[in-house]
């Protein structure tokens, strides 16, 4: 039976954005802003072209893979941490010193180091979203109750007993939550590098059509990037669904 209570209250937030929208528009003139009516239907005539998907594909790509490295890299590097004091002690006096450095800054020297194309702007936001995963992961796994080492070491468990039933169940759901909640810095990452030195990708189509004083447009891609943003938000909670089974269990 298809649950009905997700699609209601996701359509009780449109209806309620668009509302605001609407207001909003209507006391500016609907130039600037224009009316949620008109910027849906030219959303809508955009995606019927191929211009639309060449842009939406390239910054999928960028999210995506930037997302999967991230996460490939910082998951493990904190289960590590987590659990291994000596090489917590070792290198988490430079995660915590070099956490909150604003890592934007440092989008030139990626651009004179792996230049224009994907690399330098897929690296940039791996680099800020692996962050978030990884002290997340990391205090997930500190936070465990030894208890719960000791009842698998009690019944003869061994070392990699121990990182298959207490530590990877433990840092998963820290691990996703980062994920998901790192989905909007992603996007909002990927619109800054993709606003220059590139003419492909969603923040690229933006910024064309707030230069031409294109509003249609650049709401076109606005909406693009949002769509692409909340795909990505239920990807990565479906993912976590999957992967973490016995903690939606518990409500049945």
């Amino acid at each position: 039976m298809v649950n009905l209570k997700p699609v209601l209250r996701y359509g009780l937030v449109i209806l309620t954005l668009g509302l605001l929208w609407e207001l909003s528009a209507t006391g500016l003139g609907g130039i600037i802003l224009p009316h949620p009516k008109a910027a849906v239907g030219a959303f809508i005539s955009a995606m019927g072209t191929q211009i639309f998907w060449e842009h939406f594909g390239v910054s999928a790509y960028r999210a995506i893979t930037a997302m999967a490295i991230a996460w490939g890299i910082a998951f493990p590097l904190g289960l590590i941490m987590g659990s291994v004091k000596r090489i917590d002690n070792l290198l988490a006096p430079f995660i915590f010193l070099t956490y909150p450095i604003p890592k934007i800054v440092l989008l030139p020297i990626f651009l004179l180091l792996l230049g224009l194309g994907d690399a330098a702007k897929i690296a940039m936001i791996a680099l800020i979203l692996g962050y978030q995963i990884l002290v997340t992961t990391r205090d997930g796994v500190r936070a465990i109750n030894p208890k719960y080492y000791d009842s698998v070491r009690s019944l003869g468990g061994s070392q990699w007993d121990v990182l298959r039933e207490v530590l990877i169940p433990a840092a998963l759901p820290h691990g996703f939550t980062a994920l998901r909640l790192g989905t909007g810095v992603s996007v909002a990452v990927l619109f800054f590098v993709e606003s220059f030195a590139t003419s492909r990708g969603l923040g690229y189509m933006i910024m064309d059509a707030w230069g031409a004083m294109d509003y249609l447009g650049m709401f076109t891609g606005i909406l693009g990037m949002s769509m692409m943003g909340a795909a990505l938000y239920e990807i990565a909670n479906l993912m976590e669904r999957q992967a973490c089974k016995w903690m939606f269990l518990r409500g049945k």
